[in-house]
């Protein structure tokens, strides 16, 4: 059975304020630094390894088990699943 990377990327829904990704702007934005960065946005990102038949299995099953456990909240977050092959 083929080994996969999944990459779950868990960021708040547009409309929903992101205090962590303000303040690392306003500490570029004080420093005086980087003046074209006008929006910076925060997230987190889970990597799996998983052993499954097909990609979309892996991303089934990654998928699921983030909502069995409650890793995340569907009301204020927007969830992203990548699935790699994993190289040797």
């Amino acid at each position: 059975m083929p080994t996969f990377i999944v990459h779950v990327i868990i960021e708040n829904k547009p409309g929903i304020s992101d205090p962590e990704g303000e303040t690392i702007l306003n500490d570029l934005v004080l420093k005086g630094t980087h003046k074209t960065v006008s929006k910076i946005k925060t997230a987190k990102m889970l990597k799996f390894t998983i052993k499954e038949k097909d990609k979309k299995t892996a991303q089934f099953t990654v998928k699921e088990l983030c909502d069995d456990l409650r890793i995340y909240n569907p009301l204020v977050s927007k969830v992203t699943v990548d699935v790699f092959e994993a190289t040797v």
